[in-house]
């Protein structure tokens, strides 16, 4: 299949990332049918997509004459018989293999045999998933980042029977439809950006954790600092500019005052186990209650579509 032969998508999901996807190929002019197992989460998935939809026509991304047409182009159901036709499917379900494997096998058995098929999931292996196939070669990740209408990253995830042409065909539409996808080489648990991500928040915690400085001082630190500097040049081509002979030497020393947990985080086990759950349950290492939280949130929305915004000049 190429790219020019994908008309029809489908969405298994309507949750915080199946909306997203949803909304993200139908502002493209892709008609998108999806398909969730109660009517209530379509009724809710439909009231999300409405939100971020006006969300970008205020923001100038999208324009308003096009707003019926864009939530015309959306069709829900409860049944996974409404994927037949479709040509490319995003799936953004339970992070349970079991869940996982029973859904495609569904769906194998109702879609095209040209279909590709696609995994939202943040970090289950894409050979597991599609283990149970027939045709595992039209089987990838396509892992959205969170908040999906609002990053615009896409790990793109081989397996290890999937064809490279799916992969190709996957990067392709995922960047025509104004994503930046990237791929990669073969799969590894939590692909890259979890990877690099679970790396830096376990340095974070141990530092919290030695009493070197609070939770608010590493934000801080890290927002003003590393932040900034990799949302314009990544951490490679950084050191590549600060000299790599300088990053061998802090390595020299600094690696072995590192980190070096393998196990659970024992930080993050004492929060869980006491309940605190961060934004979910009101409290983390910060308070997620009132008018100050939802300004928090809030802040961070407005920051992301503003550079969302400079992307699309």
């Amino acid at each position: 299949m190429k790219m020019q032969d994908i008309k029809k998508i489908g969405n298994l999901g309507a949750g915080t990332m199946g909306h997203a996807t949803a909304l993200q190929f139908a502002m493209n002019g892709y008609e998108v049918v999806v398909v969730d197992n109660a009517q209530a989460a379509l009724d809710r998935g439909r009231r999300l997509v409405e939100h971020d939809l006006d969300t970008f026509i205020n923001a100038g991304i999208v324009r308003r004459e096009d707003r019926d047409a864009v939530l015309g182009r959306i069709v829900m159901s409860t049944e996974y018989e409404a994927l037949a036709g479709v040509d490319f499917i995003i799936e953004s379900i339970l992070e349970d293999l079991q869940v996982k494997h029973d859904v495609w096998r569904t769906v194998e058995g109702i879609v095209s045999d040209e279909a590709i098929l696609a995994t939202n999931t943040s970090g289950l292996s894409p050979s597991a998933i599609a283990s149970g196939l027939r045709r595992p070669g039209r089987f990838v990740v396509a892992h959205f980042w969170n908040p999906a209408q609002l990053m615009p990253l896409v790990e793109v995830v081989p397996g290890e029977h999937t064809d490279q042409e799916t992969v190709d065909v996957t990067v392709e539409l995922m960047n025509h439809v104004g994503k930046h996808a990237v791929p990669l080489k073969t799969e590894s648990l939590g692909f890259v950006g979890n990877r690099i991500q679970m790396a830096v928040i376990r340095e974070c915690l141990n530092i919290v954790d030695r009493g070197i400085a609070t939770p608010e001082a590493v934000d801080d630190i890290v927002k003003y600092s590393l932040g900034r500097r990799w949302a314009v040049l990544g951490p490679i081509a950084s050191a590549d500019l600060g000299g790599l002979d300088v990053f061998d030497a802090l390595t020299k020393y600094l690696y072995e005052d590192l980190s070096g947990e393998t196990g659970e985080d024992p930080v993050l086990k004492a929060k869980v186990e006491a309940g605190d759950l961060g934004a979910k349950t009101g409290k983390g290492f910060y308070g997620w209650q009132g008018e100050q939280a939802a300004k928090t949130v809030q802040s961070r929305d407005d920051q992301l579509l503003e550079a969302l915004t400079h992307d699309a000049e």
